[in-house]
């Protein structure tokens, strides 16, 4: 790819024309991390901070920013997902959340943004739920890993 495709000739913005292209499944892997303070980390594990479960309000939030994409985006198509999944992984060492998100569809184009977009609100989530004792947190390496179907293929990050 060699140019930006949400330009006309002109240099105008526009939404990609995607009504010649077949429908093929397709799938994007994101990845994000929230750092914060052991004592925040140990509230969100143990699921005993005053807001409730942190982690089971940033999977809902995830979900439904996924489904809002083109709402948010300007130039992303809207999407039927046929799939979402929102993992998280504690990790003790770092006192961190890290959270990875599938998104899939059958379609005309990707979900990389949708993917994209459920990581950043998820994170953003639980910097919301948990500023009151850690304004600090750290949200860092929001990321594709891997992207599945379409024209161009089968796109995987290294490392």
């Amino acid at each position: 790819m060699t140019r930006l495709t949400h330009f006309d000739a002109a240099g105008q913005a526009h939404m990609v024309d995607v009504g010649g292209k077949a429908a093929t499944a397709r799938r994007a892997v994101a990845e994000g991390m929230i750092r914060m303070l052991p004592a925040t980390f140990a509230l969100v594990k143990s699921g005993s901070h005053k807001k409730g479960d942190v982690l089971g309000i940033a999977r809902v939030a995830a979900i439904m920013a996924a489904k809002k994409t083109w709402d948010l985006i300007p130039l992303c198509h809207p999407i039927a997902l046929t799939r979402l999944a929102v993992d998280f992984e504690l990790l003790d060492g770092e006192s961190a959340v890290r959270i990875e998100v599938t998104a899939e569809c059958t379609g005309q184009t990707g979900v990389e943004m949708e993917a994209l977009t459920a990581v950043n609100l998820g994170l953003l989530t639980i910097y919301d739920m948990c500023k009151a004792v850690d304004r600090g947190m750290e949200i860092s390496g929001i990321r594709l890993l891997e992207k599945d179907g379409g024209k161009s293929g089968n796109w995987r990050a290294e490392g």
